[in-house]
């Protein structure tokens, strides 16, 4: 493997950190202060921003008037990101859009990404069943129809089969705001299809949820909603690569978060002093904060191993779920001490609702415990290796 950044990559990153470096972190009211979601949408303004600067479409191909890069570059986007907390479903939008140009029907790719290349649609994905706890896709059914009768968006003669589909997904990431919401879903058969929904779908209701960087998500109920064929993204492994995107560039959002806090506690505490000298140079500062670097590097690694399987095809001992669970083990728990040891060094100081650090450490939860915490996937992570020979 060669974890050497190809100049295009290096570009995507400097794009991005332009684009973010006007992003206030606390531009919306601290989730702390407010009973419900900090505010209604996202921020519309950045992700136009983000259109503008071609890191909508960066992974999309030529032809739908993309840059044709790799989950290597969006993660790098993703980082820098999470360093201003940036209030927009880039993560969610540009991994459908993949999954889409990769598995869907390639007439409806071609009449709705370059719209999301251009920030005209917007994109989510329901990855969390009804509880969090269970597979994703078990939380809703998709049957074909058995009246015959055409959903919207059919053909009109006959020759496509229709969807019905029935269920829950709960936490869904800025539903209200998406204009499509991919929906993992089981035949009955054992095998687990996507499908694409229109928000405003006959049969989606959508009840308010708030995440715990107080966000508005939503409860997506579909209640016999029939797709067109071309809707329903069934080949084999689709949900699972889906799934893998958004795992990995979770991963991408623990780094750059982790980085930003690290930061802020390098700086604070070479102001702070006790006893006439900065509370840096005292010893047991120093060596918590070393900690917290060699977690950051050990989550940085175990990303981009992970992104590398996915965005080459690397082969490795075990698949490349492996390397996705290793991440996310390390995401989940680095994330979480980096945070603690930021709020035990700032003192009183970083329970403070008008410094930042305690909406980083909300945002740090919600990463930590989004697609399963480390305990979830030390638990796949078993099962990988009692299935697999590693001589």
């Amino acid at each position: 493997m060669d974890f050497t950044f190809t100049e295009e990559q290096q570009a995507a990153a400097e794009a991005a950190r332009a684009v973010f470096s006007g992003v206030e972190p606390d531009a919306v009211p601290s989730p702390a202060l407010v009973p419900g979601a900090v505010a209604e949408d996202i921020d519309r303004p950045l992700w136009a921003g983000l259109a503008a600067g071609d890191l909508l479409s960066l992974t999309l191909s030529p032809e739908h008037g993309g840059a044709g890069l790799d989950l290597i570059a969006l993660c790098l986007v993703l980082r820098e990101s999470a360093k201003v907390l940036a209030r927009v479903p880039l993560l969610e939008t540009c991994a459908v859009a993949m999954t889409l140009q990769r598995y869907g029907d390639q007439e409806l790719a071609a009449e709705l990404l370059p719209g999301v290349g251009r920030g005209e649609l917007v994109l989510t994905v329901g990855a969390n069943g009804r509880t969090g706890h269970d597979p994703a896709e078990l939380a809703v059914t998709a049957r074909p129809a058995d009246d015959g009768r055409e959903a919207d968006g059919d053909a009109g003669d006959g020759s496509e089969a229709v969807w019905v589909l029935d269920g829950v997904q709960s936490a869904v990431p800025w539903a209200q705001a998406a204009d499509w919401i991919a929906v993992p879903a089981h035949t009955g058969h054992g095998r687990a299809v996507l499908a694409l929904i229109r928000r405003g779908h006959d049969g989606v209701t959508i009840a308010e949820q708030v995440s715990t960087s107080g966000e508005l998500f939503g409860e997506v109920r579909l209640d016999a909603v029939r797709i067109a064929r071309r809707e329903l993204i069934d080949a084999a492994g689709a949900w699972e690569w889906l799934h893998a995107l958004l795992t990995t560039g979770t991963c991408a959002l623990a780094l750059g978060l982790g980085e930003a806090v690290l930061a802020m506690t390098s700086q604070y505490t070479g102001k702070r002093e006790q006893f006439g000298f900065p509370v840096a140079t005292f010893q047991s500062v120093a060596v918590q904060t070393a900690d917290r670097y060699i977690d950051l590097r050990a989550m940085e690694v175990t990303l981009w191993q992970a992104a590398w399987r996915i965005a080459t095809g690397g082969s490795g001992t075990l698949p490349p779920a492996g390397d996705v669970a290793v991440a996310k083990i390390w995401a989940s728990d680095g994330v979480r001490r980096v945070v603690q040891t930021a709020q035990h060094l700032h003192g009183g100081f970083g329970a403070d609702t008008d410094y930042p650090l305690h909406r980083f450490h909300a945002w740090a939860k919600q990463i930590e415990l989004s697609l399963g915490p480390a305990a979830a996937h030390e638990e796949a992570l078993g099962d990988l290796l009692a299935a697999h020979s590693l001589d």
